[in-house]
């Protein structure tokens, strides 16, 4: 039964270091992160090149596919664009093909949403803006004003990605089980509590 395994799914701010907590997680309890990986599988399943994929990962916009090589299994010739929904669609059904099968960690991709119907731990992970700024720059070898930059473009296209697809509020308290500062203990730190926190209550066993 897909209710027995362990599904996590990890929203996160640009920046906040969310997706290492989740591989971190991943190697604690041997379960698979999902971040990238789900865009080449969505790519297999849907037929289309992970190129398709990659253009709208997060974000919302209508792709012109013409120039995609792939067998294209869900659209005819006829259609040479592909919109938010339908994207949306073939990547919410990896999703849920992969929790229907295994234990899972899922980063972002509104993944909360996509499986609501069933037991999993969602997190949402934040950080202090100068700790992720800080972050950014070092990781992409930004200035610190590049780096703010570039977190506000991406916080507002997750923002505006989640709200659309979930009629939530991105970041909300009320759309997670848990919402944690990870500068606070660090990513294993991090890591640890909210193992800690899903078994204690019982959405980790």
């Amino acid at each position: 039964m897909a209710d027995t395994y362990n599904i996590i799914n990890i929203g996160r701010q640009f920046g906040s270091g969310g997706r290492l907590v989740a591989k971190e997680i991943g190697v604690k309890l041997g379960i698979p992160v999902y971040d990238n990986e789900l865009i080449i599988k969505a790519a297999e399943d849907s037929g289309f090149s992970k190129e398709l994929f990659e253009r709208s990962d997060e974000k919302r916009r209508i792709v012109n596919i013409s120039s995609f090589f792939g067998t294209g299994r869900w659209f005819g010739a006829e259609k040479n664009y592909m919109g938010d929904n339908e994207l949306f669609a073939i990547q919410s059904g990896v999703i849920r093909k992969i929790a229907g099968n295994g234990p899972a960690i899922f980063v972002g991709r509104c993944s909360n949403y996509v499986l609501r119907d069933m037991r999993c731990l969602d997190v949402f992970i934040t950080s202090p803006a100068e700790v992720r700024i800080k972050r950014v720059a070092e990781r992409a070898g930004l200035t610190a004003e590049e780096a703010k930059v570039r977190i506000e473009k991406e916080d507002n296209a997750r923002e505006a990605y989640y709200n659309f697809f979930s009629f939530g509020n991105w970041g909300a308290a009320k759309d997670y089980d848990l919402c944690v500062d990870s500068s606070l203990l660090g990513i294993d730190g991090t890591a640890d509590m909210i193992i800690s926190f899903g078994k204690r209550s019982g959405l980790i066993i």
